[in-house]
C-alpha cells in the first residue's frame, strides 16, 4: 500500500508527519476534573497515535469558553500538566499533535462554567436548541451578554496565551477553532455578529477576531506552529450562508497566507446533512492560501486518495471512524472492515464506548 499518498510522509509547517492521514478533533467530554485532560484521555489518544496528525478535541482558552460539560481547557498550570501527559504518549508513539483552542462563545450554558464566568459572544444573540447539564439533563443555552470592545481583546490574548500553554504542555502546535458556530465563526458570520465596532460590520472588521488571533499566536509561538479549522456554509448554531461569504472567506485565506500559517482546515457537513460547500469556495481557499489544506467531512480512504492524487488537498481528516477503529490507519491499509461506533457513549464520561474500542489484530 506504499503507493498511496494518503500513507505518505507530508512536512507540515515546523513537522514531518508520518502519513497524510488527521484524527479530526471531536468533542468526547472526559474531562471530568476542573476541566483537566488526565490519564484516560491521554490513553485515548495513544491508541490512536496511528495517525500522522492528532488534532484534539476542542479546548478551551478561557474560562468563559466552557459551555460544554466536562470539555478541557488550556488556561492554567493544572491543566497544562494533564495535556503534558497526553503529549507525551502521542510523541511516544511516533505521531504529532495539535490542541484545538474552541471558545463555545454563546454556546453553552452556564451552569457548565466555573464559577464566576460568562457566557460571551459578539452581539449577545441567543443561540437556540438546548445544552446538556450534568445533573439537570438539556437545558436552554444561556442568553450571552455582548462583548465589550476591552474584552474581545482580553479574549483575544486568552487564546494567545493558550498557544504558549500548549506549547509549554508539549504540543506540537495549535488549531483556532473557527468552524461550526462558536466564538469565532460568530465574528465572521454577521447572523451572530452585529457589532459596530472594529470587530463587527464590514468583511474586514467581522474577520479581525479570528486574523488577530492567528497573528498574535503566530508572534507568540511561530506561525508554522497554528492553523485554522473554517465551515463555510456550516449550519450548526444558528450560522449559514450570507451575502458576500466568497468574498468573506477570500479574505480570511488572503489574510491567514499573508500570515503565514501552517494550514486551513476545512469542514464539509453535507454527508450529516448540511448544504454542501460548493467547490466555488474550496478553490477560492485554496487559491488563496499557499499553506497546507486540510480536507475533511465523511471521507474513506478512496476517496481521501482520489481527492490527495487530485491536488484538492495536502492531508485529509478522519473523525468518527477513528472512534471505533484506533487503529484506522492499519485498517485502511490492509482493507480491514471498520467496527461502528457505539454513538450512546460519545459524550458520557467513563471508559466505555472510550478506550475499549479494540484494534483488529
Amino acid at each position: 500500500m506504499s503507493e498511496y499518498k494518503l500513507f505518505s510522509e507530508f512536512k507540515l509547517g515546523d513537522i514531518t508527519l508520518k502519513n497524510r492521514v488527521v484524527m479530526a478533533p471531536m468533542t468526547r467530554s472526559r474531562a471530568v476534573e476542573k476541566n483537566t485532560a488526565n490519564a484516560l484521555i491521554a490513553e485515548y489518544y495513544e491508541q490512536r497515535s496511528e495517525a500522522g496528525l492528532i488534532i484534539t478535541e476542542g479546548t478551551s482558552p478561557s474560562p468563559n469558553g466552557l459551555g460544554y460539560p466536562r470539555i478541557p481547557g488550556l488556561f492554567n498550570q493544572q491543566q497544562v500538566d494533564g495535556w503534558r501527559l497526553v503529549t507525551e504518549k502521542v510523541h511516544e508513539a511516533g505521531s504529532k499533535i495539535f490542541v484545538q483552542l474552541m471558545h463555545t462563545g454563546a454556546v453553552g450554558n452556564v451552569e457548565n462554567l466555573p464559577e464566576g464566568a460568562k457566557v460571551l459572544s459578539p452581539s449577545g444573540l441567543l443561540v437556540s436548541g438546548q445544552m446538556y447539564v450534568d445533573g439537570k439533563g438539556m437545558q436552554d443555552h444561556t442568553v450571552p451578554s455582548a462583548m465589550t470592545t476591552t474584552e474581545v481583546k482580553s479574549t483575544i490574548q486568552e487564546y494567545i496565551n493558550a498557544a504558549k500553554l500548549a506549547i509549554e504542555a508539549g504540543f506540537d502546535g495549535v488549531e483556532i477553532h473557527g468552524a461550526n458556530g462558536y466564538l469565532v465563526e460568530q465574528f465572521i458570520n454577521p447572523k451572530a455578529n452585529q457589532r459596530t465596532d472594529e470587530y463587527g460590520g464590514s468583511i474586514e472588521n467581522r474577520s479581525r477576531f479570528a486574523i488577530e488571533i492567528a497573528q498574535g499566536m503566530a508572534d507568540a509561538i511561530g506561525k508554522g506552529k497554528v492553523g485554522i479549522r473554517l465551515s463555510p456554509f456550516g449550519v450548526f448554531n444558528d450560522m449559514g450562508e450570507f451575502e458576500g461569504i466568497d468574498e468573506q472567506f477570500k479574505y480570511i485565506a488572503e489574510a491567514m497566507n499573508k500570515i503565514g500559517i501552517a494550514y486551513i482546515h476545512i469542514v464539509d457537513h453535507s454527508h450529516m446533512g448540511a448544504p454542501e460547500v460548493p467547490q466555488r469556495v474550496k478553490d477560492i481557499i485554496r487559491n488563496n492560501f499557499k499553506g497546507a489544506y486540510i480536507l475533511s467531512g465523511g471521507y474513506n480512504k478512496e476517496r481521501a486518495e482520489n481527492d490527495l492524487q487530485a491536488n484538492k488537498g495536502e492531508l485529509v481528516a478522519f473523525g468518527v471512524p477513528f472512534i471505533a477503529n484506533p487503529d484506522l490507519v492499519t485498517r485502511m491499509k490492509k482493507d480491514i472492515a471498520l467496527a461502528n461506533p457505539d454513538q450512546n457513549t460519545f459524550y458520557t464520561p467513563g471508559v466505555q464506548g472510550y478506550t475499549d474500542y479494540p484494534k483488529a489484530d
